[in-house]
C-alpha cells in the first residue's frame, strides 16, 4: 500500500496591530479612493480570465506548453476512454464532447493562440457567434483514419513477464519502462496516402472490393464466383500517391514510455493491463498490453511464499547453545532484531509478527502470515 507523507505547514499568526483596527461601517470612500481601487479590480478580473483560459488544457490533462504531439496523444487516450460506445457511465458522452472541443481548439494553431491570449470570449468573437465545432464523433472517426466504424474486432494483445525487485513488491513503488510498437502514421492517420485527394474509388470493382468472375466448367457451361479485387485488395479504394512518411505502410515504429505502479503486497503473477496500448492498425482496434508481475529471483536474502517472507540465518555452535542477538535489514531498510535465548535446534523456525507483506491484495484478513 502506498503512503503519501505530507509535511506540516506552519502558518504564523503574528501581524501588525495597525492593520487590525476596526473600520467604521459608515465610512465612505471618495472618488480618489475608488480610483485607487479600480486598477486592483481590473487586475483581479484579468487574473480570473487568465485562469479560465487554462480549462481546455485541464480537460486534456496537458500543460500549457504541450506540443502538438502531446495534445494528439492526450486526445487519442481520452477519446477512447470516454467514447459512449465503450464507456457506459453517466456523463461519458458529455465528457467525450468536451474532449473533442478541447482538441479542436488546441490542435489548431490559430485558435490556440487566440485562446491563450483572450480565452473563451476571444474564441467566440473569432467564430463570429456561429455554432462552434463539428460533430465529435466525426472528429473521432477522422482522427483514427476513418476506419473506426469498421472495427468489429479487437487487435491482438501482448503478454509480458515483468520482473520487479522483492523490495518494490514489499514497499510499493513506480517503475518506468518502454515498449516498441506500431502506431498509426501521424501524417496520413492510417490511410497510407499522401493526402485525401490521393485516395480514389477502385475502377476495377467500382468500390465494392469484390468482383464477379465467370469460369467455364464444361463447353457451353459457365459458373460465376465472387473473388476479392486484386487491384485494391478488397478495400474498394486505391492510392495514387503513397504517404512519404510511412511509405504507404499506414503504421510506423514507435517507442512508448509507461509507468508501472507496484502496489505494496501485490501477489505473485498479478496482471496489470494497459488498455488499448498494443500495436495499432487501421483494420482493428488496438489490443491491450498486459504485464504479469513477478518478483526477481535473487540469490540469498529474503524469499517470498504467498504473503510471508522467509530469511535463512546461519549461526555458530556456541550461538546455538547459548543464544544470540542479531539485526536483520528488512526490505524497506528498517532494522529488525532477531533474538534467541537458550538452545536453538537445527531447522528451527522463528516467527516475527507484523513484518509480512501488506494486506492490500490479501483475499481474507482472518489469518496472517509473519516473517
Amino acid at each position: 500500500m502506498l503512503h503519501e507523507m505530507r509535511a506540516p505547514v506552519y502558518v504564523s499568526a503574528a501581524c501588525d496591530a495597525r492593520y487590525l483596527s476596526p473600520v467604521p461601517s459608515t465610512r465612505r470612500r471618495g472618488p480618489q479612493s475608488l480610483a485607487m481601487l479600480l486598477p486592483s479590480f481590473l487586475l483581479v478580473l484579468s487574473l480570473a480570465l487568465f485562469a479560465a483560459a487554462a480549462d481546455y488544457y485541464k480537460i486534456l490533462d496537458v500543460h500549457k506548453s504541450a506540443s502538438e504531439k502531446d495534445i494528439r496523444a492526450a486526445y487519442k487516450r481520452l477519446s477512447k476512454k470516454w467514447h459512449p460506445d465503450k464507456n457506459k457511465s453517466p456523463g461519458a458522452e458529455d465528457r467525450f464532447v468536451e474532449i473533442a472541443r478541447a482538441y479542436e481548439i488546441l490542435s489548431d494553431i490559430k485558435k490556440r493562440e487566440i485562446y491563450d491570449r483572450h480565452g473563451e470570449e476571444g474564441l467566440k468573437a473569432h467564430e463570429g457567434g456561429q455554432q462552434h465545432g463539428g460533430n465529435p464523433f466525426d472528429m473521432f472517426q477522422n482522427f483514427f483514419g476513418g476506419h473506426h466504424h469498421q472495427q468489429t474486432r479487437k487487435g491482438p494483445s501482448s503478454l509480458t513477464e515483468f520482473e520487479v525487485s522483492l523490495a518494490d513488491v514489499y514497499a510499493g513503488g513506480s517503475i518506468d519502462f518502454m515498449i516498441k510498437k506500431k502506431i498509426l502514421c501521424d501524417h496520413c492517420r492510417g490511410s497510407g496516402a499522401a493526402s485525401d485527394g490521393d485516395i480514389h474509388t477502385c475502377t476495377s470493382c467500382n468500390g465494392q472490393g469484390v468482383k464477379l468472375v465467370k469460369q467455364q466448367i464444361f463447353p457451353g457451361m459457365f459458373a460465376q464466383s465472387q473473388v476479392t479485387c486484386n487491384e485494391c485488395g478488397g478495400r474498394g479504394k486505391v492510392i495514387k500517391r503513397r504517404c512519404p512518411h510511412c511509405q504507404g505502410n499506414k503504421v510506423m515504429d514507435h517507442t512508448a514510455h509507461y509507468t508501472l505502479d507496484v502496489i505494496a503486497g501485490m501477489p505473485e503473477g498479478h496482471e496489470v493491463v494497459f488498455e488499448g496500448e498494443a500495436d495499432e492498425s487501421p483494420d482493428w482496434e488496438a489490443g491491450d498490453v498486459v504485464l504479469r508481475v513477478r518478483s526477481k529471483k535473487e540469490t540469498g536474502g529474503f524469499r517470498r511464499k504467498e504473503s510471508s517472507l522467509y530469511w535463512k540465518e546461519t549461526i555458530g555452535v556456541d550461538e546455538a547453545l547459548l543464544g544470540f542477538e542479531r539485526n536483520l535489514t528488512h526490505l524497506d531498510g528498517r532494522t529488525v532484531p532477531l533474538v534467541r535465548k537458550g538452545v536453538t535446534q537445527p531447522g528451527y523456525v522463528q516467527v516475527i509478527k507484523g513484518e509480512e507483506f501488506a494486506e492490500a491484495f490479501q483475499l481474507s484478513s482472518a489469518t496472517h502470515d509473519e516473517l
